[in-house]
């Protein structure tokens, strides 16, 4: 459930972006309601979307505050990065802003993780990870890293698609692409440290 809460504003994102498109006279004018007459129609569903993203993701934070009176950092990351990148695509009506929104995301992560290592000398994943699984120092450094290296990787592809495809295939992509690259990666990488792991338990 908890990775559903996490991507809902991905997963709305999505939705109003589909019902938009399927719906173009009644998302152009709803974008003309909220954003100005000005609006292009071509521009509406991806207008509209995130402003959908928008709402969703401080949805999100006030959820989580109410239940539990503290937010993760990583949602107050999130919301700071929507609400950045997703202020000026409405502001500018430009959708490259909100297409770059997941790489500055990505390689925020990839940064914090190859920084802290490389600089501090400090394994985030290994904070994050070790009360539950108990893994030789250099699995713990490779694994770091190649968390790192992913989100590096996940950012450039991001501004492949979107530079080299079409909006409505970007936005196909920011949902199962991305859910579906994280998801064969973690998978992989549970077999590679499985190996580790049973050879400390014996």
């Amino acid at each position: 459930m908890k990775i559903l809460f996490d991507l809902l504003p991905v997963i709305l994102f999505f939705a109003a972006y589909k019902l938009a498109g399927g719906n173009p006279d009644a998302a152009r004018e709803l974008a003309a309601a909220w954003l100005g007459a000005g609006v292009a129609p071509a521009q509406a569903p991806i207008l509209l979307a995130t402003v959908v993203a928008i709402l969703a993701t401080v949805g999100q934070i006030a959820w989580v505050w109410t239940r539990h009176r503290k937010v993760d950092t990583m949602l107050w990351i999130s919301l700071v990065i929507i609400l950045v990148f997703g202020g000026a695509t409405l502001v500018f009506q430009n959708p490259t802003f909100i297409k770059w929104k997941p790489t500055a995301l990505y390689w925020l992560f990839g940064g914090v993780l190859l920084l802290s290592a490389l600089l501090f000398r400090r394994n985030l994943i290994r904070r994050m990870l070790e009360a539950q699984v108990k893994l030789p120092d250099p699995v713990w450094t490779r694994l770091n890293f190649a968390w790192a290296a992913f989100f590096i990787a996940m950012g450039a592809l991001n501004l492949y698609v979107a530079y080299n495809f079409s909006e409505e295939i970007w936005v196909d992509f920011k949902l199962f692409g991305g859910m579906g690259l994280m998801l064969a990666f973690v998978l992989a990488q549970g077999f590679y440290l499985s190996r580790h792991i049973e050879e400390e338990t014996t």
